[in-house]
């Protein structure tokens, strides 16, 4: 891959529009040479369609509603020069006898297309976001996306998806057919369960047949729910709940006290958005019997969902009209944000890759004594290779702008934590040390800020091997005694600088391991 900086320049800008249920979504993005994409804005409007639960009909004042949001939709993508606009209806629209009329009068009063979607093809496209916002391995997972009057399962890992379906199980529908009560009582968590059990015959047969053990959850039922559940076990989730994970336990201590509450008493807690108050219970009691009914160990969660599958749809089909050189060789999420990101920050890709394999090399050299795990190695690769991103903004703190973009570019299938990690080893390549006073570092638990201070002290180091930017070090030799780590340097022409840079930078690593670093230049036997 060579640097190419006409790959920073976005092809084409275009909005994408979920008609849920409950709310209008628009997210509106750049699409690149390499197929990615960068959201520009979002905008979420209430719209309530079922308000009365889902009928035939949707009333006059819920199109009212709707049409109002989608003018200030349309707005935002006039003001921000959209060139294309994406409109899916789902199944309040689509099951309406009079969905036709309203996506009428939006073609005529606001000027944009709608299309009302099958729940297959629905389902297909948030199955495509999820695996291209979270990291799906070998094993198959269950993928639930439940939204106010559908929800859709898939079936899947991160190779093929065997399965998928959108049912009538939405909360708002489920809400108004069978929840009579508040708080819930037993005999109407007895009525869904019930409901529960006709209606997901298929997808429990198929998800026993492929021994899934993790749900992902997409969409704001899900992700209000791993919010709660965030909150109550302090596990971090202040940026961002893609790729949180959690215990099914995790989950059924969040459910026996939350159920009993009332909607006063769940306006209280934390995570919960108010306009969920009324019926998230469903949505409860739905993932609660799929936990139980399939034995789920675990419970993901991805930011991912209609929206993102609509744009990864549209990139796909439009590959060759848009002259996309798309970024096939990624399939994993994790890798492919991050080059993404690189790509777009005009990275200085020959110094970053000189650094990061000298990094891993010093990691597995250091693993053991530093007690590091195999998965810091690739959140160092990672960090390293975006140690100087910040040269995008300016080369004066550009170790300080690494950090700020790193944290906040929405990098995809990693964990709070683990963006957290990547983004102080980066800041802390060059100048300071990890130090507490840090306002950012000092907020991490004590196991980040432990392994950032260890993967600092390694980077550090490499950083300082190549401090010409030049590559000067052709090959790197550690002889890692009791007491000294000699650091033998194959180079091109004189080492002074690298040599030079190279101590400067030591006193991390040599006060973590307690021994005196010394670099040597090797002479090549001519």
């Amino acid at each position: 891959m060579t640097d190419n900086n006409s790959n920073a320049e976005p092809t084409k800008r275009i909005a994408a529009i979920d008609l849920g249920t409950n709310s209008f979504h628009a997210v509106l993005v750049d699409i690149y040479p390499d197929g990615s994409f960068r959201t520009v804005n979002k905008l979420k409007e209430m719209v309530i369609l079922a308000e009365k639960g889902l009928e035939d009909r949707l009333s006059r004042e819920a199109m009212d509603r709707g049409l109002e949001a989608l003018k200030r939709i349309k707005f935002l993508c006039d003001s921000h020069n959209v060139e294309n606009i994406l409109a899916y209806a789902t199944s309040a629209i689509r099951e309406a006898e009079n969905g036709g009329d309203f996506i009428k009068e939006v073609g005529e009063q606001v000027g944009i297309r709608v299309r009302a979607i099958s729940g297959k093809m629905e389902a297909e496209m948030i199955g495509l976001a999820v695996r291209h916002n979270i990291v799906l391995g070998d094993e198959m997972a269950l993928m639930a996306d439940i939204g106010g009057g559908s929800v859709e399962f898939i079936i899947g890992n991160d190779k093929e998806f065997v399965y998928y379906t959108s049912l009538k199980l939405g909360v708002a529908r489920m809400a108004a057919a069978f929840v009579d009560s508040d708080p819930i009582e037993e005999k109407d968590i007895e009525k869904l369960q019930k409901h529960f059990s006709n209606e997901l015959k298929e997808v429990a047969k198929l998800a026993k047949k492929h021994k899934v053990r993790t749900i992902i959850g997409s969409s704001g039922t899900m992700e209000n729910i791993g919010e709660m559940v965030a909150n109550r076990n302090s596990i971090t989730a202040e940026r961002s709940l893609n790729e949180l994970e959690f215990k099914t336990k995790d989950f059924y201590d969040l459910y026996e006290v939350f159920i009993k509450l009332d909607e006063k008493q769940r306006l209280k807690e934390k995570g919960l958005e108010e306009k969920r108050v009324a019926i998230i219970n469903p949505g409860m009691v739905l993932l609660k019997f799929l936990t139980d009914k399939l034995n789920i160990e675990n419970i993901r969660i991805s930011e991912g969902a209609l929206r993102e599958g609509m744009i990864l749809d549209y990139i796909n089909n439009q590959k060759e009209e848009l002259h996309l050189d798309l970024l096939a060789n990624f399939h994993d999420p994790r890798r492919r944000s991050v080059f993404e990101l690189l790509r777009k920050c005009h990275w200085a890709q020959a110094h970053s890759t000189h650094v990061s394999q000298f990094a891993v090399q010093l990691f597995d050299e250091f693993k053991e004594e530093l007690k590091l795990k195999e998965s810091d190695r690739e959140l160092l690769e990672f960090a390293s290779l975006m140690h100087d991103i910040g040269y995008y903004i300016s080369y004066r703190k550009h170790h300080k702008h690494a950090l700020y973009l790193i944290r906040y570019s929405d990098l995809l299938g990693f964990k709070e934590d683990e963006i957290n990690i990547m983004a102080h080893v980066a800041r802390y390549h060059r100048k300071s040390v990890p130090k507490k006073k840090h306002k950012l570092y000092k907020k991490l638990n004590k196991k980040s800020r432990i392994r950032i201070k260890k993967l600092s002290a390694i980077l550090r180091v490499a950083d300082g091997l190549d401090r010409s930017h030049y590559q000067n070090v052709q090959n790197l030799e550690i002889d890692n005694t009791k007491e000294v780590i000699n650091l033998l340097l194959t180079t091109q022409s004189d080492p002074e600088l690298e040599i030079w840079g190279t101590l400067r930078k030591g006193e991390l690593l040599e006060k973590l391991t307690g021994k005196k670093l010394k670099v040597f230049q090797v002479l090549e036997k001519k």
